[in-house]
This record gives C-alpha cells, structure tokens and sequence, in this order.
C-alpha cells in the first residue's frame, strides 16, 4: 500500500525558501559560502578583463595599420558612380504639380543641398582657380598638407540654382531640375586630361519625344577639371564637388519618364552592366496634372 507523503504547509514552504536563500546554521547565501562567492566573482572579473584587453589589442593593432586620411583599400572605386538630388529610396521623382506637399520635401532637400554652394561661402572659403588643368597640390614634404579646394558657385546652376526663383527649382509649373553629382574618388584625375560633361536622355529612344527638351547647366553639362583630384575629407575639409543640372522644360504629364544621365569621360567607363551606377545613374520621374 503506497504511503501518501506528507503535505508541507505554506509557512514551512516559505521557510525552505528563506534558508535556501540565507542560511543561517552554515552561513550560506544561495547555497554558497562567502569565500566560495569570492572565487566566483574574482574567475569572472580575471576572465571578461581578459576578454576585453584582448578585444582592446586586436582593435589597437587595426588601428595601426588604418590610414585617417586615406582609405587602404580603393579597388572597388576606380569608376567613380553617380547619384541625384533631390534622392529618393528607389530614384523616383513623382510630384503633382498643384499639390504642393508632394513637392516641398524635394525643393527643401535641393535647398539644404545647395546651401555650401552659396557664392558668399565659396569666395569666403575656395580658391578662384585657373579652368581646364587639375588643381594638383603635392604635400612638398609635409605628410597630409591642407588642400585648397576650387568654388564652385552656386549660380552656375542658372535656372536651377534656387536662388530668387518662385517656381522652387521648377516644381511649381511642372519643369523640375535634378541635380547630378559624381561620387567623390581620391586621387582620382577624372577625364584623364581632355574634357568631360553629362548628358541625360530618355533609356528608350521610343520615349524621347515624351521626355522632351532639356538644358543642362553649367552649360553642355560641363564638369571642369580643376575640381580634381579629390584628396580626401581630412585633406580637403572645404571641397564642394561640381554639380551639373538638368531641367526638363516639357515633360509629358501624368506619364513615367525613365531617364539616364552619363559622364562623357575618356577615363569613365559607363556600360558595365555589373554596375548601374559606375559613371551613370538611371531615374524615374513623373509630373502629374489634374
């Protein structure tokens, strides 16, 4: 016949509970002895220090061999890729043209955008250099020397600078401006000596006659060499890459307009197709009417 096993009461429960937590007879906290605690907790402070001078060397070590001013590994950026603003997730610039609240977010980031460019901020800062050479400044023996960096004014832009225009880079009357930059290569001598500039066009010829007329500016879209080479943001603390600016004067409304802007460079190769963005950019843009 099985015995039935005694039945705890709630305050015996409890007091099992008090002495497995602190018992006072052997001395023990949580089952262990002061001293049996000590060691536990000096293993664990002498094994996480380990870790972390170990982890603080390796990181010392890196860091040795990590040029500040230059990047160690370029190999990936001999084609320098291009980008637009205003810049949306997926590159598409749709806006209705009486519905201001589909366009204000794209004329403020033109705006913040374009602010360094100011013609005040560029004399103030940049060098009026000589056009059609590159600004080369050798460091003369002295490691990292400032770099002066070349102005690039903002009224260059022209119809597509923002400055004094009610139709906020054209957004307001449905002829909206894109600005194109090229991405930033140090030591990168872009077009290898002859001129270069960009050009925008429908990616399929069939679509040309819908995206309509075009002006570029500075004009023909040229990039001038004297804003190369790039010798890094430490270096070259006030350098404003050239923009060029596209203006689309009769998009065909409520249609999507695939465009594809390319740098004409002898250096710059823009049909890898391994890379959309080396030395070209492709966008959506679409102004709707009601």
């Amino acid at each position: 016949m099985a015995i039935e096993k005694e039945k705890k009461t709630c305050g015996q429960v409890m007091a099992e509970w008090r002495e497995a937590i602190w018992n006072p007879r052997t001395r023990q906290f949580m089952g262990r002895t002061g001293s049996s605690w000590a060691m536990i907790l000096f293993f664990y402070l002498v094994f996480y220090g380990f870790l972390t001078a170990l982890f603080t060397l390796t990181m010392w070590v890196m860091l040795q061999t990590v040029d500040p001013y230059i990047p160690k590994y370029q190999d990936r950026l001999s084609v320098p890729g291009m980008m637009i603003r205003p810049k949306t997730d997926a590159l598409d610039v749709t806006f209705n043209v009486s519905n201001t609240e589909t366009w204000d977010h794209h004329v403020k980031m033109l705006n913040d955008f374009l602010d360094p460019y100011n013609d005040s901020i560029q004399v103030a800062t940049n060098d009026a250099c000589r056009p059609g050479r590159y600004n080369e400044q050798p460091d003369n023996g002295v490691l990292n020397y400032p770099k002066r960096a070349c102005q690039f004014n903002r009224t260059v832009l022209g119809a597509c600078s923002g400055l004094n225009d009610s139709t906020h880079y054209g957004y307001a009357d449905g002829r909206p401006c894109i600005l194109i930059k090229m991405n930033r290569v140090i030591n990168f001598f872009a077009g290898a000596n002859q001129t270069m500039n960009v050009t925008c066009a429908a990616k399929k010829e069939e679509d040309a006659q819908k995206l309509g007329e075009m002006v570029m500016f500075p004009p023909n879209g040229h990039i001038d060499l004297m804003y190369f080479p790039y010798y890094g943001k430490k270096v070259h603390v006030n350098y404003t890459q050239p923009i060029v600016a596209v203006k689309f004067l009769s998009l065909e409304a409520n249609t999507d307009h695939n465009v594809e802007c390319k740098i004409n460079a002898v250096n710059i190769a823009t049909t890898d197709e391994r890379d959309k963005f080396a030395g070209r950019v492709a966008f959506k843009i679409r102004v709707n009417r009601d």
